[in-house]
């Protein structure tokens, strides 16, 4: 899709975002060329910059929902976007509205085409006109993917560095081993800049390690919350997210912000992020549903099973997988003897099918079941005398979920 065609005809909805890799086209010269055509947006605005595999917007939650309490006017990009184009440029909580969106869109038209930005280049430029008109005091910017060559690095005032965990995904783009990937990660490091992060890999680690000493950053590793910090999100993973944040939060001191600790601690207790291990509900039952699109992220998700009352007796899982991810490993790390696997499409999008599943994991054959919609298998699970226990979880795919949300098929009921 054309930028001219994403601009004028995008209806803003969830029907438009199977375009997000489409034209991919790794590079921030011709953005940074159209940032500078439009007078260098937000260019003495501080930047907090976050990259990771999985995490991103769960860390650009907790600090974003902080700063909401402080009353910092901050300017908010985060990707994917679950339902509706303009969740992805914020200020603090409040998204750009559709009108505001479209003319700023239509007015960069001629830029953005000129230096042929993809729809993903296109919205970080535009939220960086629409942060600068609305003179906000501090950028969150969420790295779309890798690091060194995404858009958001085209933005050159970052000096503090947030990284949730590394692991291998979007591997066509970023290289097949964990040290490729951290290496592309690792470049969005500014010289003299504040780095924080979650534990990683000793892979990772090292590579950190050795960027943070050429740029001379100062990189700090946190420690997960201890279990008396309340969290707005759910799940285990969160407390290490939160402490990222909180490490973020704290750092801001360095450039002329000073949170207290129960600042803080309100932020993180009142965040929100939907999809991420979400309890809702359909047509009154309880259901969860977690956009775990990788093997790290089933990983964390398997280990949350743990604190399940009842799933050793079985999880129904409901997942859409995309072709280009790692199916066989996110299967692996989910499914287990007694599960049942309903697996669905995505979307707009090409994923794995029961039988591609099986050419490649004929050792499923028993636990592994076919529908043609997330709905499609609720529906059947309706139909029977009880409702299981833990609930069926929808998983796999963001995309999946968000097209739930937008043709509100769920229901965003806390359970």
């Amino acid at each position: 899709m054309s930028n001219e065609t994403f601009i004028k005809k995008s209806n803003f909805t969830f029907e438009s975002k199977n375009t997000e890799y489409k034209d991919m086209n790794l590079g921030i010269d011709r953005m940074s060329q159209a940032i500078s055509a439009m007078g260098d947006p937000c260019k003495k605005i501080p930047a907090i910059h976050i990259a990771g595999t999985n995490g991103k917007g769960s860390i650009a939650a907790f600090i974003n929902s902080v700063l909401s309490i402080v009353d910092i006017k901050t300017g908010v990009t985060t990707s994917p976007h679950l339902v509706d184009w303009v969740e992805r440029i914020c200020i603090n909580k409040t998204p750009i509205s559709k009108k505001e969106f479209k003319s700023l869109s239509l007015a960069l038209s001629p830029i953005l085409t000129k230096y042929d930005l993809t729809p993903f280049e296109s919205i970080v430029a535009i939220a960086l006109k629409y942060f600068t008109l609305k003179e906000v005091k501090l950028l969150i910017l969420e790295v779309g993917l890798g690091g060194r060559l995404d858009a958001t690095t085209a933005h050159k005032h970052r000096p503090i560095i947030a990284f949730g965990a590394i692991g291998l995904d979007h591997c066509e783009y970023l290289g097949k081993s964990l040290k490729k990937i951290a290496i592309e990660k690792a470049a969005v490091i500014t010289p003299k800049s504040t780095v924080i992060t979650a534990a990683q890999h000793n892979i990772v680690k090292q590579v950190f390690k050795e960027t943070a000493i050429k740029q001379q950053a100062k990189i700090h590793w946190v420690d997960p919350l201890p279990s008396d910090w309340e969290l707005g999100l759910s799940g285990i993973i969160q407390k290490e997210n939160a402490a990222v944040a909180k490490g973020v939060i704290e750092s801001l001191e360095n450039i002329g912000w000073k949170i207290s600790q129960e600042q803080i601690k309100e932020g993180l207790s009142v965040a929100k992020w939907p999809g991420r291990l979400q309890y809702i509900k359909w047509k009154g039952m309880p259901i969860i549903v977690d956009g775990a699109h990788n093997p790290h992220a089933a990983k964390q998700l398997s280990i949350e099973r743990e604190t399940w009352s009842d799933q050793e007796s079985g999880i129904t899982w409901i997942l859409g997988i995309q072709k280009q991810k790692d199916m066989i490993n996110i299967l692996h790390n989910l499914i287990r003897e007694k599960d049942i696997a309903w697996i669905v499409p995505v979307p707009g999008q090409q994923s794995w099918s029961t039988d591609q599943i099986l050419s490649f994991c004929p050792e499923y054959k028993s636990q592994l079941k076919e529908a043609l919609s997330a709905e499609a298998v609720l529906s059947i699970i309706r139909k029977r005398k009880k409702w299981p226990s833990p609930p069926p979880i929808i998983t796999g795919s963001l995309y999946l979920i968000g097209d739930l949300f937008q043709r509100q098929a769920l229901k965003n009921q806390v359970v």
